[in-house]
């Protein structure tokens, strides 16, 4: 069982910055795959960007160029560093880790980006 403590969201307005962390325990932690996946109201839950254990990265296209996804495997955190933030950018934010057997979901941080 992998637990997490999500954390950093809040309120930003458009063009401005956020960074959200996880903190998860398991000392399997650094062959994880880290995942951020987001939902917005009325919305499907979407991927929003992973690192590997190798630290290679992928996102979603909506997010390439504004976000970064980066790991700490001294101190099992993995962050998304989200820049140029947008109003459709607003949701639930959920760290996923996955253990090559099965994903785990944090509670979420809420993200809203609006003037």
């Amino acid at each position: 069982q992998v637990q997490l403590v999500e954390s950093g969201g809040g309120l930003v307005q458009p063009g401005g910055s956020l960074r959200l962390s996880c903190a998860a325990s398991g000392r399997l932690f650094s062959s994880y795959v880290m995942g951020w996946y987001r939902q917005a109201p009325g919305k499907q839950r979407e991927f929003v960007a992973q690192i590997f254990s190798n630290n290679n990265t992928a996102y979603a296209e909506s997010v390439k160029g504004r976000f970064t996804i980066s790991r700490d495997n001294a101190k099992n955190t993995v962050s998304l560093q989200m820049n140029s933030l947008k109003p459709e950018d607003t949701a639930v934010y959920y760290c996923v880790p996955y253990d090559g057997f099965r994903y785990y979901w944090g509670q979420g941080t809420q993200v809203t980006v609006s003037s």
